[in-house]
């Protein structure tokens, strides 16, 4: 069984911003790709011994290029998600759950980052 995703209300107040490291191209369709440099150690034996390239391509479907053309550091998840909502309506039901999995997604793979996260790594040290 799938566990349902808890929305908290403190995550929809979050601000995503695009790690700056990740290049964005955008194609003459208005398609976004990210090109994420592959570095740290697993990924320099990788490129040696497996030929890994420099850089991994992610191509976005047309949901999470409209999400990626709303990261600009000022919006929160709420207000990409209002947006999301006029622009797709039902098709991006169940939106709250789908959104937070994949902007978790992506702050997993280091192409997004909450201002909120920052703070408290701070307040660690």
């Amino acid at each position: 069984k799938k566990k349902k995703l808890k929305v908290s209300a403190n995550y929809l107040d979050y601000v995503p911003k695009l790690v700056p490291e990740n290049k964005l191209e955008c194609d003459e369709k208005g398609q976004i790709t990210i090109l994420m440099e592959n570095k740290g150690f697993f990924n320099a034996i990788a490129k040696k011994f497996f030929r890994m390239p420099e850089t991994t391509t992610v191509h976005l479907d047309e949901l999470g290029n409209f999400v990626i053309g709303q990261i600009d550091g000022v919006h929160t998840v709420n207000d990409i998600a209002e947006a999301v909502k006029a622009k797709f309506g039902e098709s991006a039901e169940p939106l709250y759950n789908r959104l937070v999995t994949y902007m978790e997604t992506l702050r997993n793979n280091d192409f997004i980052y909450f201002d909120e996260e920052n703070k408290d790594k701070k307040r660690k040290k």
